[in-house]
C-alpha cells in the first residue's frame, strides 16, 4: 500500500514509522526539511519538501498511485484543503485529516472526511482505516478521548460482576452480546460464558483495559 502523510511533526512522524513498520510504502511531506529528522535514520520511506496542498508536491509524492492520505500538520486549514484535494481531485480512497477545532471536525465528518485529534488516536485511527488491526475501537467521541471497544475477556472472569470488572480494568461495560442478543448490564450483573463485552473507556486507558481483561482476575475478586 502507498500512503502519503502530510506533516512531519510528532503525530506525522509517529504515524509514518507505524505505517512503515507494517510494510507499507510511505511518503512524508513537510514544508520544513529539518522536520524529517524526527523520522530517524532508519526510516525506509521517502520525504518530499513542500506544501501539502500544492498539486505539484502531491504529484511528486505519488498521489496518483496513493491508497491512503493523512493530513496531520499543525494547521486545520492546510489539513482540510489537502485532504479534500486528495479525496476529490485525485480520488484517494482512504483520507484522514487532523482537525483541532471540534466544531469544524464534526462538519468535515459529515462531508465524509474522517477527522482525528490526539496523537495516539491519530495513529490508531489511520491504521484502523487500513484494516490492519482487529483491536480498533468500534466508536469514539469527536475529541478522540473516549472509545467504545470490544474487549477479549479471559474465561476466568465468568461470574465476576460488572462493577468489579470496571474497578479492575477502568473500563465500564456499555453492553454485552449474550446468546445473540444485546444486554444492558447493571453493576451487579455478572459475566457469563460466551458473553461478548463492549466497554467504554478513555483512549489513554484502552491498552491497560485490554491487558487486564485478557488475564485472569486476582483470586478472590468478583
Amino acid at each position: 500500500m502507498h500512503a502519503i502523510i502530510m506533516g512531519c511533526g510528532r503525530v506525522g512522524a509517529g504515524l509514518a514509522r507505524a505505517m512503515a513498520e507494517r510494510g507499507h510504502r510511505v511518503v512524508v511531506i513537510d514544508r520544513d526539511s529539518s522536520a524529517f529528522a524526527r523520522l530517524g535514520p532508519d526510516f525506509p520511506g521517502r520525504t518530499v519538501c513542500g506544501v501539502g496542498f500544492d498539486r505539484d508536491v502531491l504529484i511528486e509524492a505519488g498521489i496518483a498511485e496513493a491508497d491512503a492520505f493523512a493530513a496531520v500538520s499543525s494547521g486545520d486549514n492546510s489539513n482540510i484543503i489537502s485532504a479534500r484535494l486528495a479525496r476529490e481531485t485525485f480520488g484517494v480512497e482512504l483520507v484522514v485529516a487532523r482537525i483541532y477545532d471540534a466544531k469544524r471536525a464534526a462538519v468535515y465528518e459529515r462531508l465524509g472526511i474522517p477527522t482525528v485529534a490526539t496523537v495516539p488516536w491519530t495513529t490508531e485511527r489511520f491504521i484502523a482505516a487500513l484494516g490492519e488491526t482487529p483491536s480498533r475501537p468500534a466508536w469514539h467521541d469527536p475529541s478522540g478521548a473516549l472509545a467504545l471497544a470490544q474487549l477479549a475477556v479471559d474465561e476466568n472472569w465468568i461470574g465476576v460482576s460488572c462493577a468489579k470488572f470496571q474497578e479492575l480494568t477502568g473500563a465500564r461495560i456499555a453492553f454485552l452480546h449474550r446468546l445473540g442478543q444485546p444486554v444492558l448490564p447493571e453493576p451487579r450483573s455478572v459475566l457469563q460464558a460466551g458473553d461478548v463485552v463492549y466497554a467504554a473507556t478513555l483512549v489513554a486507558n484502552l491498552d491497560n483495559a485490554r491487558r487486564v481483561a485478557a488475564t485472569p482476575p486476582t483470586e478472590g475478586e468478583g
